[in-house]
C-alpha cells in the first residue's frame, strides 16, 4: 500500500466513494460495501444502532461509525456543531434534533459522492440549517471560533497527519467549546502485513495509532479536560484477518495481547484561549 499522505487520501476517498452509490442493506451485503467482496472488511463490527434516536434517518445511515458521539457531545438549542467526515449526514441529523431551529449544524467531507448524499437527505427532510461542505479535515472550510461543538464518528484515524488535524479542530472551535468523537485506536502493535493492507485501511484498522499517542496529540493541540466516557474492544472476525495473515501469524497476533478498541473522546478549547497563528483572539 502506497503511504503518502495523498495516496492514503485518494484510497479513502475511492472506498468511500464507492460506498456512496449504495444503502446501508446493501453495503452489508455487496461488493465495495460494508462486508467488501473486493475488500473483505466488514465496517458493520464497530457500528452501533441509530434506531432510538431523535433525528435519526436510515437513508443518511451508511453503517459507517463507531460509536454515537452525540451522546456525550452536550449540544444545546442554538448552538453551531461541526461534524467532520460527515457522510450521508447520519449524526449530523441527530445534531439537528438537538440545536433546533436556532441553531446550525455543518456537516465537512472530502468526499463529492458522500456531499451530494448528504445534501439530497437533507432536501428530503426540509432541514434549512444544515449545510454540508467539500473539505478536508486538516484544512477546515471553516472559519476560525466557528463552532460551539465539533462531532466526528470513526474518521479521524483516516486522516493521514492527526496532529494537524487536531490543530484545525482547536482552531474552529469557540473558546469554552468543545469536541466530542468516536474514533479506533490501538493497544498494542498491528502486524506489518495488516498495517499495509489498504482495506484494513479504509476499513478504519491499520490508520488507527495508539490511544494514548491519540490523547497525547489532542493536548498538544490546546485542548483540556480530554476524558474518555466510553471504550469498548473490537474484535475483529478470524475469517478477515486470515485474509492478511496466514494461521500462525494469527494465532501469534491473538497471543500478543494487542486491541483494537472504539473510543468516544470528550475534551475542551478553554474559555480563555485565543486563535493560535490567527493574531487574535475569537
Amino acid at each position: 500500500m502506497s503511504n503518502t499522505n495523498d495516496d492514503l487520501k485518494e484510497l479513502v476517498r475511492n472506498k468511500y466513494r464507492e460506498i456512496a452509490s449504495q444503502t446501508k442493506t446493501e453495503n452489508q451485503t455487496s461488493c465495495c460495501g460494508s462486508t467488501a467482496c473486493c475488500g473483505d472488511f466488514d465496517y458493520a463490527v464497530f457500528s452501533e444502532s441509530y434506531d432510538h434516536l431523535e433525528g435519526y434517518n436510515p437513508d443518511a445511515d451508511l453503517g459507517l461509525g463507531c460509536g454515537i458521539p452525540t451522546a456525550f457531545a452536550r449540544i444545546r438549542e442554538g448552538d453551531t456543531v461541526i461534524d467532520l467526515g460527515s457522510g450521508a449526514g447520519n449524526d449530523c441529523f441527530v445534531a439537528r434534533s438537538l440545536v433546533g431551529m436556532s441553531g446550525l449544524v455543518i456537516g465537512i467531507d472530502m468526499t463529492e459522492a458522500m456531499i451530494e448524499k448528504a445534501r439530497e437527505n437533507a432536501c428530503k427532510l426540509s432541514l434549512h440549517n444544515v449545510q454540508f461542505r467539500l473539505g478536508d479535515i486538516e484544512n477546515l472550510p471553516v472559519t476560525a471560533g466557528k463552532a460551539d461543538v465539533v462531532i466526528s464518528n470513526c474518521v479521524l484515524n483516516l486522516v493521514p497527519d492527526k496532529q494537524k488535524a487536531f490543530k484545525e479542530i482547536y482552531r474552529v472551535l469557540k473558546p469554552g467549546g468543545h469536541l466530542s468523537i468516536s474514533d479506533v485506536v490501538l493497544n498494542g502493535v498491528l502486524p506489518e502485513k495488516i498495517m499495509q493492507a489498504a482495506e484494513m485501511y479504509a476499513g478504519c484498522v491499520s490508520g488507527a495509532i495508539q490511544k494514548e499517542e491519540y490523547l497525547d496529540l489532542m493536548r498538544e493541540s490546546g485542548l483540556t479536560n480530554i476524558k474518555v466516557p466510553n471504550e469498548k474492544q473490537i474484535l475483529i472476525p478470524d475469517d478477515v484477518l486470515l485474509n492478511y495473515l496466514n494461521p500462525e501469524e494469527l494465532e501469534a497476533f491473538k497471543a500478543g495481547g494487542t486491541g483494537i478498541f472504539s473510543i468516544s473522546v470528550y475534551a475542551e478549547k478553554a474559555v480563555s484561549a485565543c486563535c493560535q497563528g490567527h493574531g487574535a483572539c475569537c
